[in-house]
């Protein structure tokens, strides 16, 4: 039974603590590319170095997430087994934002740099990030408290990453940059973030009480092993599945925020951070609905239902976002139906969101019912594994489509200006007329460049988005009445117990 007072204390602690902690992975996950192209001046092999250091660090960190999962399950202190390193990766995370974003490197200096750093930060993040998503199954057990533990805190996330989304490309990019440059803009907001994300998280660590399920009797606590993380996985054949087809969806789902989304608008519509605010923002204001009323959605529509629906919507959204080329010129009715556009493909991806967390989520009753273990760190680090593989693939898509569509021949000239203006060799007026000149002066973007990056950000994730929805359908068999059913065989047998 659960303890009422607690649920709702947690319903409150919990979800604020990840307000920061989405805003630092907003900056990383969508703009770091951003920041990089923007303010350093990189030749191919460069590039290239950048791209796989950020591929080797996401893969090294999706693989390590199972083992932190792991650890996460074995450790013991008064204070639980989550909220150590939700506390050690909060703070030494926030000590690699402020250096990543605030060095004065360039070239190949910046690239060695820029590995350290983001091979520190796969690290670190992975603490804080496996041990906050892996509480909610020891925070309640029934379905409906479940969803509520998901969808607050995916609300919170939600804020976190739509105010870093509407405010950083504001005070980063064109005539609203902080300083007068990105440059010195990244480097400010680095801070900014970096001391808002432990700040959240007293939230959590400070207001949370846990459930602490004991250990069948008859069963001894396994001892560490790698080979026995994946065990754990593989054995899980609801887990694989959902891990399998939540990986292509959000392949699909990240490559707007990647850094196409952005790098289309400043080439298409002019290099201002207020229309790609705008652009994210209206974008993922349909979102909000979802955060707030999934738990009340979930109970009058099956999930399987309710992702039909949401991938014909999403569906709409991606033709009309392709729809939006056939507006002449580049003026607002275009970029008012790109915008119109990205909501609803957002908001059906969203919610496949939503529900892909729960499946997972769902998987660890499963896991205890037909193998007598939990293992809710284990399980619940999938989460975080499939969004950084996704990312590692998200990074190879994008820097390969910037490289065929000859992206890097603006941004490095963009950047040099950006450079120039940080060391006062230029005012902020002369760099922004430079670089409208680089954009669309003689030699300037061609539409052809233009349309290629439209067609690689919505083409391709409507085409991973159905074949994840049909393979939902076909793999996925803990629907609410098996789920229901496990969960209530499992409480048959702990009072037997």
């Amino acid at each position: 039974m659960e303890n009422k007072n607690a649920v709702k204390r947690n319903l409150i602690c919990y979800p604020i603590g990840t307000i920061g902690r989405d805003a630092l992975y907003a900056l990383i996950n969508s703009y770091l590319l951003t920041f990089v192209l923007f303010t350093r001046t990189l030749d191919a092999a460069q590039l290239a170095a950048v791209t796989g250091i950020m591929i080797a660090a996401r893969l090294f960190d999706a693989l390590n997430d199972p083992i932190m999962g792991n650890i996460i399950e074995h450790t013991h202190s008064k204070y639980g087994k989550f909220k150590p390193w939700l506390v050690a990766g909060a703070l030494s995370t926030s000590m690699v934002i402020y250096l990543m974003f605030n060095v004065q490197l360039q070239g190949w200096a910046f690239v060695w740099f820029f590995g350290v750093m983001y091979f520190a930060f796969s690290i670190t993040y992975t603490m804080n990030d496996i041990s906050y998503w892996g509480m909610i199954p020891a925070l309640g057990s029934d379905a409906d408290t479940r969803n509520q533990f998901t969808s607050r805190a995916t609300l919170c996330a939600g804020i976190g990453g739509t105010l870093a989304a509407m405010l950083i490309p504001v005070f980063t990019t064109g005539a609203g940059a902080i300083g007068g440059s990105t440059t010195t803009a990244y480097g400010w907001v680095a801070v900014g973030i970096a001391l808002l994300a432990p700040l959240t998280q007293l939230f959590t660590v400070l207001g949370v009480r846990e459930r602490r399920e004991a250990a069948p009797a008859s069963r001894p606590r396994e001892k560490f092993s790698l080979l026995q993380v994946f065990k754990t996985i593989a054995r899980n054949d609801q887990l694989v599945w959902v891990a399998v087809i939540f990986l292509i969806q959000q392949v699909g789902c990240g490559l707007v925020v990647g850094g196409l989304g952005s790098t289309y608008i400043y080439f298409t519509f002019g290099y201002s951070g207020g229309l790609y605010s705008i652009f994210n923002t209206v974008g993922m204001a349909a979102t909000a609905f979802l955060m707030i009323f999934y738990p009340a959605i979930s109970r009058r529509l099956r999930r399987k239902k309710l992702m039909g629906i949401m991938t014909a919507v999403s569906s709409a959204g991606y033709l009309l976002t392709l729809a939006s080329t056939a507006v002449p010129g580049a003026g607002m009715g275009r970029f008012g139906l790109l915008v119109v556009g990205y909501m609803c493909s957002n908001f059906g991806q969203y919610c496949f969101y939503l529900i892909m967390m729960i499946s997972i989520m769902n998987t660890v009753e499963y896991n205890e019912y037909r193998f007598g273990q939990r293992n809710e760190g284990i399980i619940t680090s999938l989460r975080p594994f499939i969004t950084k593989m996704s990312s590692a693939l998200i990074v190879a898509v994008t820097s390969a489509t910037y490289l065929v569509f000859g992206v890097t021949g603006y941004t490095n000239q963009i950047s040099g200006l950006e450079q120039q203006c940080a060391q006062g060799l230029l005012s902020e007026q002369e760099k922004l007329a430079a670089i409208d000149g680089v954009l669309f002066g003689g030699g300037g973007v061609s539409p052809g460049q233009s349309l290629g990056l439209l067609v690689t950000m919505t083409a391709l994730p409507w085409a991973m988005m159905v074949g994840s929805y049909l393979l939902y359908r076909k793999k996925y068999r803990l629907d609410e009445e098996e789920y229901e059913r496990i969960c209530n065989e499992l409480e048959k047998n702990r009072r037997e117990a």
